[in-house]
C-alpha cells in the first residue's frame, strides 16, 4: 500500500510506501521550509535511476530545488556529500547541498535542470547536427580533464582488484547464467579467467586518478542557458573512486544509451589525451597505446554493465534496461576481436550475442 504526502494540504501526491519514512520526511520538511523559502505544495517527481534512490521537485522563492530521498540501509548519502564538497573544490559544476539528514537519508540539493545530454546528444545525431554534439561532448572532456586534475584520489575509496573482479563476477553470475541460462565448463571458465585476468591487469597498470566511474551522458546536464552555469552539470557521482585514467573517459564514448561511429570516438579521444597531457596528467606519450588501455577499460565496464543490466532485470524487476543488451555485447565483440589476449572472449559472447547481429549492431 502507498501512501500520499499530507504536506501541506494541496500538495501534488508524492507515493511513499512507508508510512514511517514519510513521516520522517515531513518532519524533516517542515523543520526547513522557512530557512529555504520552500513551498512544499510544489513538490512534485522528479527522477529515479537504478538505485533505491528517487529525486523530487520543490519550488522556491528564487527557483526550485531537488530533494533526494535515498532510504537507508540501501543507500548511504554520505559518499554523495563527500565526493560533492570535493567536485565544488575542483571548480566543477555539481549540485551543492543546501540541507543534509544524513541518518534519515534526505538531501537538499541545488536543481541542475531537466535537459540530460543524452536527450540533446540523441537529438543531435538524430538531427545530424555535429556541430553540436562535438560542442557538448568537448564540454564534457573539459570538464573531465577538470575532474581527473583537481580531485585529489587520496580522498576517493580504491577502485582495487578485489572491486575489479567483484564487478566482473557479475557477467556468468546475472548475464551467462540468469538470463541466458548457460551453464559454462572448464573450458569456458578458464578462458574467463585467462581474460579477466588480462583485464584486471592492464587496469591496474594505469595511472590512479579520481574517477567518477559513471561519466556518461545520462549523468551529465545541459546547463548552458542564461544563468545555469557552465556545462556540463555533474550528477549521480556518489560512488567515486581513485582508479584507472581512462575509465571515465571509456564510459562517456561508450555508452548504455548512444553510440558514436569509431572515427568519432577517436577524434573525441585524441582531445582528451591532448588536453591530459597538456594538463600534465600522467597519459601515455603514445596515443596508441592510451587507446588499447581504453579500450580494455571499456571492455572491462561493459562486461559489468551487462551483468548489472541483467541483474537489474531479474532481482530489482526493471526489465527495461535488458533493451540496450545488445549494445553491450556489440562493443564487448568488437574489442575482444581486435586484440589476441581477448580473443577467447569472443566465443563465450557469441551463444549470447547473436540478438546484437538482428538488432542490427554491427561488431
Amino acid at each position: 500500500m502507498s501512501h500520499t504526502s499530507r504536506l501541506p494540504p494541496g500538495a501534488p501526491a508524492v507515493a511513499w510506501s512507508d508510512p514511517s519514512r514519510q513521516a520522517a520526511f515531513e518532519r524533516w520538511a517542515q523543520a526547513i521550509a522557512a530557512q529555504h523559502g520552500i513551498d512544499w505544495p510544489t513538490l512534485v517527481p522528479a527522477s529515479a535511476d537504478a538505485s533505491f534512490r528517487r529525486y523530487l521537485r520543490v519550488q522556491t522563492a528564487t527557483g526550485s530545488l531537488i530533494v533526494m530521498d535515498a532510504p537507508p540501509p540501501q543507500e548511504d548519502t554520505r559518499p554523495f556529500v563527500h565526493v560533492a564538497g570535493l567536485l565544488a573544490e575542483a571548480g566543477l559544476h555539481a549540485p551543492r547541498v543546501r540541507e543534509a539528514e544524513l541518518e534519515q537519508g534526505f538531501l537538499l540539493l541545488d536543481d541542475l535542470g531537466s535537459e540530460l545530454y543524452l536527450a540533446a546528444l540523441q537529438a543531435a545525431q538524430q538531427q545530424g547536427d555535429h556541430r553540436r554534439a562535438d560542442e557538448l561532448m568537448r564540454d564534457a572532456i573539459a570538464a573531465l580533464t577538470r575532474l581527473q586534475l583537481g580531485v585529489d584520489a587520496r580522498a576517493l575509496p580504491p577502485f582495487d582488484e578485489a572491486l575489479l573482479r567483484r564487478e566482473l563476477d557479475l557477467f556468468p553470475t546475472w548475464c551467462v547464467a540468469r538470463e541466458h541460462g548457460l551453464v559454462w565448463g572448464d573450458a569456458e571458465r578458464n578462458a574467463w579467467q585467462r581474460v579477466t585476468d588480462a583485464l584486471v591487469a592492464s587496469a591496474l597498470a594505469q595511472p590512479v586518478v579520481a574517477v567518477h566511474a559513471d561519466w556518461m551522458p545520462r549523468n551529465l546536464m545541459v546547463c548552458d542557458d542564461a544563468g545555469g552555469g557552465r556545462n556540463p552539470g555533474v550528477l549521480d557521482f556518489q560512488d567515486a573512486v581513485a582508479g584507472p585514467l581512462t575509465y571515465d573517459m571509456a564510459s562517456l564514448l561508450r555508452d548504455a544509451f548512444i553510440s558514436w561511429p569509431e572515427e568519432q570516438e577517436l577524434d573525441w579521444a585524441v582531445r582528451w589525451w591532448q588536453a591530459a597531457r597538456a594538463a600534465g596528467l600522467p597519459v601515455s606519450d603514445d596515443f596508441g597505446e592510451c587507446w588499447r588501455a581504453l579500450e580494455w577499460m571499456g571492455l572491462q565496464r561493459h562486461l559489468k554493465v551487462l551483468g548489472i543490466f541483467c541483474r537489474l532485470k531479474h532481482r530489482d524487476g526493471k526489465a527495461g534496461y535488458a533493451a540496450d543488451l545488445p549494445r553491450f555485447f556489440a562493443y564487448a565483440t568488437k574489442v575482444a576481436m581486435r586484440y589476441r589476449p581477448l580473443a577467447p572472449l569472443v566465443k563465450l559472447l557469441e551463444p549470447m550475442s547473436q540478438q546484437s547481429v538482428a538488432a542490427g549492431y554491427t561488431f
